[in-house]
């Protein structure tokens, strides 16, 4: 990890990216607990560590990256998605959200506040999408 992201990360942890991290560990474990929700644990606790390191990281589409579509990026990813949404989507959204308005407010925290609305708009619909370092992404052709 560069030594700028490793800074930003450090800055992220004590500026709001511990606390979100710990809500998306909480929503993992929830959806573990209630059985129907094991599909979305292992993509909640991957976000999860993404909340906490995020600088040196992005999301991208499953499908896109791989260049084949799969069960999580087609219809049912969709409506996975949507059931995501209802159960725990909207809530971390505005944890983000909320935070990132917080963060806003200082001006300092703006590039932290960026990030919080990216992970906002991961928290509505993170099923089919892939965690990869940014390097690799810009790689494949993503504009970051």
């Amino acid at each position: 990890m560069p030594a700028t992201s490793l800074l930003l990360n450090l800055l992220w942890i004590l500026f709001g990216g511990l606390w979100m991290a710990v809500a998306w560990v909480f929503a993992a474990v929830v959806m573990a607990l209630t059985i129907v929700g094991l599909p979305w644990t292992r993509a909640a606790f991957t976000i999860a560590a993404y909340t906490l390191l995020p600088f040196g990281q992005t999301a991208v589409s499953r499908a896109r990256y791989t260049g084949r579509e799969d069960l999580g990026t087609g219809p049912l990813g969709a409506l996975g998605n949507l059931i995501w949404l209802v159960l725990a989507g909207w809530w971390l959204a505005l944890g983000h959200i909320v935070t990132a308005v917080l963060l806003a407010v200082t001006i300092i925290g703006l590039p932290f506040a960026w990030a919080h609305l990216k992970l906002a708009a991961l928290a509505l619909w993170p099923i089919g999408k892939m965690i990869v370092p940014i390097d690799e992404a810009r790689q494949r052709g993503y504009a970051l």
